[in-house]
């Protein structure tokens, strides 16, 4: 049974964790993972959805095999694991993590690879590696200290504390937090959304963030002709400047456009 499966409904994308009890990080989950990516990346998706079947989103990686395995074995897994989540980063098109439940280690680290992190209230988020004398090993120390700051992302990798899903929020981890048992219903309407929007100039602004990431705002500024002007030639921006124009000229609402470009 595979641990990982995606489907494709049209303009969305879902990728499902189903490894219960814990929807622990497996070997054989990786390679559904890439399936997942490259199934996605040529589909006409315009957003993906990460979630979890089970009351957690994941509790990590699986560390069963890691004590009688030698640094070789090991690495191989990380880096292989590693390249995905960069992959996924990358893709074009937003991506929402759906998170309940415990959200720990690689599983966090999956869910900061997303663009938006959605998450139920009772949800709670963590960096237990510092239990078993590691480092985060998919980039997740740095990724929260690029969203909350390096004091806050210093402390979590420290003390491996459980972070609840508002305080996760005020720090800017976490973009939103709904009820619980409202989850699907509201990663389903803001998916929804985000599949109707300019899937182009979402892109472009996944492109200039990676580069603020990288380099700053001077290499952002650097770029940002260069990524922006091009849109200008798509028939989705020069449909929606003409609406906005008609609208202001007669002093009525803008209607609420479907863009149709991936």
């Amino acid at each position: 049974m595979a641990h990982l499966t995606y489907s494709i409904d049209g303009p969305i994308a879902t990728i499902t964790l189903k490894n219960p009890p814990q929807n622990r990080l497996t070997i054989e989950l990786t390679a559904n993972f890439e399936d997942a990516i490259a199934a996605i990346s040529e589909s006409a998706a315009r957003v993906v959805i990460v979630e979890a079947e089970g009351p957690d989103f994941s509790w990590g990686g699986d560390i069963s095999f890691w004590p009688e395995a030698d640094t070789g074995q090991l690495r191989g897994f990380f880096e292989r694991f590693l390249t995905a989540v960069n992959r996924f980063e990358r893709l074009p098109i937003p991506t929402i993590a759906s998170v309940r439940g415990l959200c720990f280690g690689g599983g966090f680290e999956l869910a900061l690879r997303c663009d938006i992190i959605i998450a139920e209230q009772s949800a709670t988020f963590g960096h237990p590696e510092q239990s078993i004398a590691v480092t985060t090993l998919l980039g997740g120390v740095y990724r929260v200290a690029e969203r909350a700051g390096r004091a806050f992302a210093a402390d979590m990798a420290f003390t491996s504390t459980k972070v609840p899903a508002e305080e996760m929020q005020r720090r800017g981890v976490v973009n939103h937090v709904v009820a619980d048992g409202a989850l699907e219903d509201e990663v389903a309407a803001y998916a929804k959304k985000l599949s109707t929007g300019p899937t182009k100039s979402h892109a472009a602004h996944k492109v200039l963030l990676r580069i603020w990431a990288l380099g700053g705002v001077q290499a952002a500024d650097e770029a940002i002709m260069d990524i922006s002007m091009p849109l200008f030639e798509t028939e989705d921006t020069k449909r929606a400047l003409r609406s906005a124009v008609d609208s202001m000229a007669k002093g009525e609402k803008r209607p609420t456009l479907v863009f149709e470009n991936r």
